[in-house]
């Protein structure tokens, strides 16, 4: 799940311009968002079944600090705040009603897993809060009819595989199936 900076930089910097860039000219912001500050939520699975995962969380927190220490975003520091949910999908829920309803975060980024967003995507998009990045190859996170505030970040597992088998395809046409270890050898 590792990712590029400079994808990530594009990404963050595009992400605020869209969200908070177009209130900047009338002085209103959104909630998490004034001349000063942006806040960011992320939720994360630091401890659980996936907690090597949460390595996305804290090198988001590092890359934001740089930024913040170069001065931020148009002069705003980002306010990071980053929960874990142990990969728990009811943990996801408070925690996104915290950041949401507490914390008063502009926009949820870059959270892991397909369960544990699943359980907060109808909410984020009842709230009108953007669910950015959402870190899961489901295709469910392209759906922007029905779920206008929830974007995916990487491709589709479907289209993934489709890209590879079409690789395959064409540059090994005359491949061969491998065998399962269990089978070779009878």
């Amino acid at each position: 799940m590792a990712f590029d900076r400079v994808w990530i930089a594009v990404a963050v910097v595009f992400s605020i311009a869209t969200v908070a860039g177009s209130t900047t000219a009338q002085k209103r912001y959104s909630p998490g968002a004034s001349d000063a500050e942006i806040k960011i939520g992320n939720i994360a699975p630091y401890s659980g079944p996936v907690s090597a995962a949460g390595v996305n969380g804290k090198t988001i927190a590092a890359y934001f600090n740089k930024v913040n220490v170069e001065g931020g975003i148009n002069g705003r520091k980002i306010r990071f705040i980053s929960y874990d949910d142990a990969y728990s999908p009811p943990k996801t829920v408070e925690q996104a009603r915290r950041l949401i309803e507490s914390d008063e975060v502009l926009l949820i980024f870059y959270s892991t897993g397909t369960p544990t967003n699943s359980a907060i995507q109808r909410y984020m998009n009842t709230r009108k809060v953007p669910q950015l990045f959402v870190a899961s190859g489901a295709f469910k996170w392209n759906d922007p009819k029905n779920f206008p505030w929830t974007m995916g970040w990487a491709p589709s597992n479907q289209g993934e595989g489709h890209i590879y088998a079409q690789y395959l395809l064409h540059n090994h046409p005359k491949g061969k199936t491998l065998q399962p270890a269990n089978d070779v050898g009878g």
